[in-house]
């Protein structure tokens, strides 16, 4: 009960969030739809209103309306030819797209532009983030009852969301990739945790469908496979059953690369239509041997500084030998972390902190909860619940220091934009 009553008070806060950023802001400026976020979305109005994704005539009486684009049309790439390919992947696109269709609907009823762009687009792509992120919680609420109890799943929940950069994705930067992403990994646990109970077809089909719409969402979210590929294996004698279990359901193993490969199809083919080749580079470059510490720890975006829940995320990674999550879960943040500190662009643009981990955070819910449950197990609730309060408290601050505040006027470690 204590966990279904987080989720309400989390639901509020994002809801809160939402409705304060469209009263701060006149209505021209209800657009979420802009700059990296235009990149994501511009699949849908391209296919299903203008029917043109690939010399995107539409694009400039659309930016010169609603100034999608960030002044500089960057979210595509120019061929040779004269014709364009997007720089972002169609993942985001298809997890939206009821949203749009809905907006698409409204638009309609209420005698505004069918364009893809007018109000009731954004209104419904706001919201259905929101949506999107209630139904990530729902899934992952489900997954930490798995191995927590109630109190610490509700604090796990709260301390994770409302202590995070996760509503300034969720509430207003609403049509970035994070959320749906962050969406993709909640269900992926759940299902993970299902298939090892008792495998089945729809599992495993669910569990390929899955990876292969985060590949196409963000393609560094190809790790998500290590998830279901290492989870159970934290002894030896489970590692065993694991592999017994996979050589024992050797067709649903492929029923899963089938449906992932399924779930990327549509980028392929996209690909193919703009470019010619099944497979195209949009040009992002990393540098493994040279990451940039200070997306951890810089006074600019630093994760550890302006979100200081992920050093409990981190920590709990130490109080995991028990679950058999282990390997998995630490395989994977460590691994998700170094990728996200060796992009060349570490600012990643406008952002409140290290906004490329957020997707994540289900995952990283599980070394949160661990360590929760150890204050728990000391009877150090009231210690919890304190810091649980003020690192919420902080980021409320934050947030509105970051959107409504200049950095002009803060100190130097509060220069976010």
């Amino acid at each position: 009960m204590k966990s279904r009553i987080s989720l309400f008070v989390i639901l509020i806060a994002l809801l809160f969030f939402r409705i304060e950023n469209l009263q701060h802001h006149a209505k021209a400026d209800h657009k979420v739809t802009t700059w990296d976020a235009f990149g994501y979305y511009m699949y849908l109005p391209g296919f299903f209103i203008y029917h043109d994704v690939k010399d995107l005539k539409w694009v400039e009486h659309i930016d010169k309306k609603y100034a999608v684009t960030g002044g500089k049309f960057y979210q595509a790439i120019q061929l040779e030819s004269g014709t364009y390919t997007n720089k972002y992947l169609c993942g985001v696109a298809i997890l939206q797209m009821p949203w749009f269709f809905l907006g698409h609907t409204l638009a309609a009823v209420t005698n505004n532009p069918q364009d893809g762009f007018s109000c009731p687009y954004q209104y419904a792509i706001m919201f259905g983030a929101i949506f999107w992120a209630m139904l990530g919680l729902i899934f992952l609420r489900k997954v930490l009852l798995y191995y927590f109890s109630e109190n610490v799943t509700a604090f796990t929940l709260l301390f994770l969301v409302l202590g995070s950069n996760l509503p300034q994705y969720i509430s207003i930067d609403a049509a970035q990739s994070h959320v749906y992403i962050f969406s993709l990994y909640a269900v992926l646990l759940w299902l993970t945790i299902k298939w090892h109970e008792n495998p089945t077809y729809i599992s495993a089909a669910l569990i390929g469908l899955i990876c292969g719409l985060a590949v196409i969402s963000r393609p560094t979210e190809l790790i998500i496979i290590f998830l279901p590929i290492l989870w159970g294996i934290h002894t030896k004698e489970s590692a065993k059953m694991k592999w017994a279990l996979v050589a024992a359901n050797k067709g649903q193993l492929t029923m899963c690369i089938i449906m992932g490969l399924v779930a990327i199809l549509p980028q392929l083919l996209y690909w193919k239509y703009t470019t010619g080749i099944f497979i195209f580079d949009v040009g992002s470059k990393w540098y493994f041997l040279n990451p940039w510490f200070r997306v951890l720890v810089g006074s600019e975006k630093g994760w550890f500084l302006y979100t200081p829940v992920a050093l409990f995320m981190v920590a709990g990674l130490l109080f995991i030998k028990l679950y058999p999550f282990q390997k998995a879960v630490i395989t994977f943040c460590l691994l998700n972390i170094w990728i996200i500190i060796s992009w060349s662009d570490w600012r990643y643009g406008g952002s409140y902190s290290t906004r490329a981990l957020t997707q994540s955070y289900p995952v990283f819910a599980l070394a949160l909860g661990s360590l929760i449950q150890l204050f728990f197990l000391k009877k150090k609730q009231l210690v919890l619940g304190i810091i649980c309060l003020c690192l919420i408290c902080l980021n409320v601050y934050q947030l509105y220091v970051y959107n409504y505040v200049s950095p002009d006027s803060f100190s130097p470690l509060l220069q976010f934009k």
